[in-house]
């Protein structure tokens, strides 16, 4: 059974972002990365998934830039890659300054300012 990932080379950076956060599992793994690093082995312990499934969503995350691994030895340790998940909230930001100036337009419509 092979398994495919996601092509994000048509994404943009941000994109590529939201992407890998779709899934519950590479949320899970961010939110226990915002903590502190961890190696692959910690953070497969908690996940009822196969280790090289975890690989599998970790090589996702690693390519949207949300977090860097490293290997010393025979360990693998991630941590997050704070400049990505930056960029995307800064959009996020940015989208819902935009919404709320329009809907301060709509009240004062409304209101007959």
């Amino acid at each position: 059974m092979v398994k495919r990932m996601p092509n994000q080379s048509g994404l943009d950076p941000v994109g590529r972002v939201f992407q890998a956060l779709t899934d519950p599992t590479r949320r899970a793994i961010v939110e226990r990365l915002v903590r502190g690093p961890a190696t692959v082995k910690a953070l497969a312990e908690p996940l009822a998934m196969s280790l090289p499934a975890v690989m599998q969503h970790l090589q996702v995350l690693e390519g949207a830039g949300v977090i860097a691994t490293e290997k010393v030895g025979r360990v693998r340790t991630c941590r997050i890659e704070p400049v990505a998940l930056r960029e995307a909230e800064q959009w996020l930001s940015g989208q819902r300054t935009a919404s709320e100036r329009q809907l301060d337009r709509l009240d004062d419509y409304l209101k007959g300012k």
